[in-house]
């Protein structure tokens, strides 16, 4: 604990940990949501059939450098025992958005001809993968070509496409998955379960959904809310925290589109966009509350909506208001107004319109009123 003065302050200040370092996983069953490459890796590691080079690609935030850093320290364990010994000293790591020339290459090539003192294999993890340059890819390719048998490499990128294809053709490829936003509920849950924090599970599928499929993202925009929220996490906080729209807003912004009130439609986008909200996050929220009624339409669909019962019920009775390809026209409008929102001088006209359009579409049996 560390003694901080300011003015005529005093702050205590204890060593802090974010989520994302803290509940890193470190052994292949804490990895969440990749169960198929966890237990690939880990028949391989029994096997003793490893390849020498892999490449784990996938988008950012969802366990390609834990799983990489988890198999370079079991596959030297004699025991095939996952929970490994320290063989730390025999995983080299090069970071290639910062080192990515061809000395750094040249460097680690040396490195790879002296076997290991200890433990069976040197294992060499590239992060990154992608940002090598032409001419470090091509003095690593000779190694990759014929590598000794003490080395493994395991290669991590984002961005598959850009790995030329003599090293895309020596690797073992793992393409990783978006974690389902269910079990990134589950995880934050269970952090805020141990960490004795409050909150309402509304809440943490906002948290979700807006992380995208990547948990590190999710943990981090955990700790900024607990920060902000002092350790009760309520849906509204989050929803004014993160700029997301609540629920409830698309809800009666629908509710307007069924009456043809084009002058409340007005008047309720100024009052969201007064509260700071940016208009190209507003039209891709309308776009995916229409598709969830789209979805609600359905009982073997309405699971996909992401959302506890009360919320959904209240989906599937709005759902009930329009035919099915009224909302499939409706989000094929609002599909155009956000591919052209980009190139639109005045979005906020752009987001006007798309809405008074939206409330001018005739339903069949339904006559609007001009």
């Amino acid at each position: 604990m560390s003694i901080y003065i300011f003015g005529k302050h005093l702050f205590l200040m204890s060593s802090y940990t974010v989520s994302a370092l803290k509940y890193r996983p470190q052994s292949f069953d804490q990895v969440i949501g990749q169960e198929l490459i966890t237990s690939t890796l880990i028949n391989s590691i029994k096997s003793n059939q490893i390849a020498q080079a892999l490449l784990f690609c996938g988008p950012r935030g969802v366990g390609k450098t834990s799983c990489a850093r988890i198999l370079a320290k079991a596959i030297n364990d004699n025991n095939n025992d996952l929970i490994s010994s320290d063989y730390s000293f025999n995983v080299f790591e090069l970071d290639a958005a910062s080192n990515n020339g061809i000395e750094e290459i040249k460097r680690l090539n040396e490195q790879v001809r002296i076997p290991p003192r200890t433990g069976n294999y040197k294992v060499y993890i590239i992060d990154e993968a992608h940002m090598l340059s032409t001419s470090a890819f091509n003095a690593f390719l000779k190694t990759l070509e014929e590598p000794p048998k003490h080395a493994i490499f395991i290669l991590a990128t984002t961005e598959k496409n850009k790995i030329i294809p003599t090293i895309l053709s020596r690797c073992q490829i793992y393409d990783f998955n978006l974690i389902p936003v269910d079990k990134i509920i589950a995880f934050l849950e269970k952090i805020c379960k141990e960490k004795k924090v409050e909150y309402e599970k509304d809440a943490l599928l906002i948290i979700a959904k807006k992380a995208e499929g990547a948990m590190r993202d999710a943990l981090s925009i955990l700790d900024k809310i607990i920060s902000f929220t002092q350790g009760k996490i309520t849906r509204a906080e989050v929803s004014k925290n993160l700029n997301v729209l609540d629920y409830e807003v698309y809800l009666n912004l629908t509710e307007l589109i069924k009456k043809n009130d084009i002058t409340g439609l007005i008047l309720k986008y100024d009052q969201i966009m007064s509260k700071g909200y940016e208009t190209k996050y507003f039209i891709s929220g309308l776009a995916n509350h229409i598709r969830e009624l789209i979805l609600c339409k359905d009982p073997k669909t309405v699971n996909l909506v992401k959302s506890n019962m009360e919320t959904k019920s209240l989906f599937v009775k709005q759902s009930e208001m329009f035919p099915t390809t009224w909302l499939i026209e409706a989000l094929n409008l609002i599909k155009k107004t956000e591919l052209n929102h980009k190139a639109s001088v005045n979005k906020r006209l752009n987001s006007e319109l798309c809405l008074m359009q939206l409330a001018s579409l005739q339903i069949i049996g339904e006559k609007k009123n001009w």
